[in-house]
């Protein structure tokens, strides 16, 4: 993962100008690279492998830059965010700067790659718009939440596993089948942890979905079980910064009604469709990425 990390700041410092390469590296340190980790999985080392890994992390950084200007975010992983200590404008054009590399370096790329992974970003943008729509009023609807977390989330994991099959010569829909539904394990686990995990462990306050407005998959489980006296003091909270007392009554009314085991279930499901996508080629180590995604605490 060292090699991406170098990889990735050499493509800042081929645009010759230091005040950028200095902004870059004042980024908040990049998390798991779930992503790069998939690709080599899948494909063997190599310079295409290695710039599609790159590629894959620059646009997934960006779009986090990006949506922390968005949720008003300002932390990440425990540290300021990006946004919080060099403004707005300045996290909105880093990472410009970092879908514009990424593009530039996907261009060498196979053709089907570069459509898959064009597409992914289209398709996660939209994504972040219809996340704020939704968060404008207590939605309901969990097909559009599935909706937004495919875009969102799913899509540039569905991508980076459907083109590091195309190197490595396998059938790219099937490790696109993986990679949807892993993203969609991975999203659901990630909404749950809002809820279970303290602040230090998630790198910011606790139950922050909900006072965003993001009305997640708990939430809508919750709301599907809770009586309709209940229903309307839930709507009521949503978007507020909730006391000890409204954390207390969310976090009662989740546990009557077994909400996170429900949504380890649906997460285990996704994960269980994965797996079956290629199952017929025999990787452990995509298996294992499947169970540390849903096990996981932070």
């Amino acid at each position: 993962m060292k090699n991406i990390d170098k990889l990735m700041r050499s493509f800042i410092v081929e645009l010759g100008e230091e005040s950028i390469v200095s902004f870059y590296d004042r980024i908040p340190q990049q998390g798991k690279k779930l992503r790069s980790k998939l690709i080599f999985e899948i494909a063997k080392d190599s310079e295409s492998s290695f710039n599609l890994a790159a590629v894959i992390e620059m646009i997934h950084t960006a779009s986090l830059l990006h949506d922390d200007v968005i949720d008003d975010a300002l932390t990440r992983r425990n540290a300021n965010s990006f946004n919080a200590d060099f403004g707005d404008k300045s996290a909105i054009m880093m990472g410009d700067i970092l879908y514009s590399c990424a593009f530039s370096r996907l261009t060498l790329l196979p053709q089907s790659v570069a459509e898959s992974v064009s597409k992914a970003v289209a398709s996660l943008s939209a994504g972040e718009l219809l996340d704020v729509e939704l968060s404008k009023s207590f939605n309901t609807d969990k097909e559009r939440y599935f909706k937004m977390i495919y875009c969102k989330t799913a899509s540039l994991i569905e991508a980076a596993s459907y083109s590091a099959a195309v190197l490595e010569g396998f059938e790219g829909r099937d490790f696109a089948l993986y990679g949807k539904n892993l993203g969609l394990a991975f999203q659901i686990i990630d909404d749950v942890l809002d809820i279970t995990s303290s602040d230090k462990m998630l790198g910011k306050p606790a139950l922050n979905d909900f006072k965003e407005g993001k009305v997640t998959l708990p939430y809508l489980y919750m709301y599907e079980k809770c009586k309709e006296k209940d229903k309307k003091h839930m709507a009521s909270l949503h978007k507020k910064s909730l006391n000890s007392y409204e954390n207390a009554w969310i976090k009662d009314k989740m546990d009557k009604y077994n909400i996170v085991e429900l949504c380890i279930k649906e997460a285990m499901a996704f994960g269980v469709k994965a797996l079956s996508a290629i199952e017929k080629y025999n990787m452990n180590g995509l298996n294992n990425i499947v169970r540390q995604m849903v096990e996981r605490d932070f």
